[in-house]
């Protein structure tokens, strides 16, 4: 049991802001093509963190060109390179799934 903390304890990244459902981010995933590596930044509303510890992930939406797509991460992937908090939600609930559906006019 210590060393399966002692291991869990090393792989949890210590540079992640603090961000809760509501809140909008940019998301730094680091992509490999072929031979290549680039930075692609995927930016959103959080819409819902799930879990703890190593295996916590959170989910994040954003509309391009009128169509919803979401993405979940997991929190402590060495895919993520950097995670950016640009604006601060106002939000009662910690999973906003109700953002899913479509606007009615």
């Amino acid at each position: 049991m210590q060393k399966i903390k002692k291991f869990e304890e090393a792989i949890l990244k210590k540079d992640i802001p603090d961000f809760k459902s509501g809140d909008e981010v940019k998301v730094h995933i680091r992509i490999v093509d072929g031979e290549k590596e680039r930075i692609q930044i995927f930016e959103g509303i959080v819409i819902a963190k799930k879990n703890g510890g190593t295996s916590e992930t959170f989910t994040v939406r954003k509309l391009s060109y009128g169509t919803g797509i979401e993405k979940t991460f997991p929190l402590h992937s060495p895919m993520i390179s950097k995670l950016e908090v640009s604006k601060k939600g106002d939000v009662r609930r910690a999973k906003l799934f109700y953002m899913r559906k479509p606007k009615r006019i």
